[in-house]
């Protein structure tokens, strides 16, 4: 049974420290990795994309330089990450390619990163920390990014998600 998340970012810390939060599941270390990279379309909140266009699916590509990248039923993709760190099963980082408007940022001066950090605290259980940094890149209004991702709808409930997903067993969405 997987743990409910908990937001690690504690009340009046500063302004520009980054947003944590982590889950517990009940899965091996490769595993959990392989769910959150690999089969990202599984667990990803619909609601949560900037494509215009109806999503066919969600791309992770495996590797430093790669993407992350929702593709249209009409071909059409928006390229909201690059890969930045790619090392499995413990951790992956990508930076976050969306604007204060909820779009497509091209400046990567203006962007932040994610990173996933994995452990195993068991052969079948792993801890799942994430955290997202340098929002303050998003110039002026950064405050509402960091707002937004730190919310209840934000992380928590990605990795909420996340651990329905693995909780599960199956390739279905929740």
């Amino acid at each position: 049974m997987s743990e409910a998340p908990t937001s690690q970012t504690p009340p009046g810390e500063t302004a520009l420290a980054p947003v944590r939060s982590s889950i517990v599941v009940d899965a091996p270390i490769a595993e959990a990795f392989r769910i959150f990279t690999d089969d990202i379309a599984s667990w990803w909140p619909p609601e949560h994309h900037i494509l215009d266009g109806t999503l066919k699916e969600m791309v992770f590509e495996r590797r430093v330089g790669g993407h992350v990248y929702d593709r249209a039923l009409d071909g059409s993709e928006c390229h909201w990450g690059r890969v930045l760190a790619y090392d499995p099963p413990e951790r992956v980082a990508f930076s976050w390619d969306i604007s204060l408007q909820w779009q497509l940022e091209t400046d990567p001066a203006k962007t932040s990163e994610v990173e996933v950090a994995f452990f195993a605290e068991g052969p079948e259980r792993t801890r799942v920390e994430l955290e997202h940094r340098h929002i303050e890149r998003h110039g002026d209004g950064w405050e509402q990014m960091r707002a937004a991702v730190d919310s209840p709808n934000g992380w928590t409930e990605g990795l909420q998600s996340f651990a329905r997903r693995v909780q599960s067993g199956t390739g279905e969405r929740r």
